[in-house]
């Protein structure tokens, strides 16, 4: 039930959040496209994310699901807490990020180290969260992992 209130709370949050917060220009690119470069680039994998869950890219949302792919995160409710963890961390301020550490700290109490461990992770990460993927879908996830210092 926990898991269904904050996916519902996306969805409706979800608009808004891409209309007034999120300043970028859609990629433009299909998950189809990105499976097309080489296979150990941030695109092959992004596509490769993007296909396994049947998910379409979200115009201006796009660097979500690459934090996803470069920190090896599920996309199930309980993964998507400790990634915003990380991202705050990591220096990321967001409504959407703080809204999701509130609900997910008080519906997953037992899960509060999990949630420390994220935020350490993403702390020790150098920045990220305000980087041009898209520039990036050519360089391997690997490499960008390691540079970035992405454990």
């Amino acid at each position: 039930m926990r898991d269904l209130l904050i996916e519902k709370m996306y969805e409706i949050t979800k608009k808004p959040y891409q209309k007034f917060f999120k300043k970028g220009t859609p990629w433009n690119i299909t998950p189809s496209e990105l499976i097309q470069y080489n296979q150990d680039s941030l695109g092959f994998h992004l596509g490769c994310f993007l296909l396994k869950y049947n998910f379409q890219m979200q115009p201006k949302l796009e660097d979500h699901d690459v934090i996803h792919v470069l920190t090896n995160t599920s996309v199930s409710v309980p993964d998507e807490i400790p990634m915003q963890f990380f991202l705050l961390g990591n220096g990321k301020k967001s409504a959407y990020l703080f809204m999701v550490i509130t609900i997910g700290t008080i519906f997953y109490p037992t899960q509060f180290k999990q949630f420390i461990k994220s935020y350490n992770r993403g702390k020790s990460a150098h920045r990220i969260h305000d980087l041009d993927f898209q520039k990036m879908l050519l360089v391997p996830v690997k490499t960008i992992q390691t540079t970035f210092n992405i454990k």
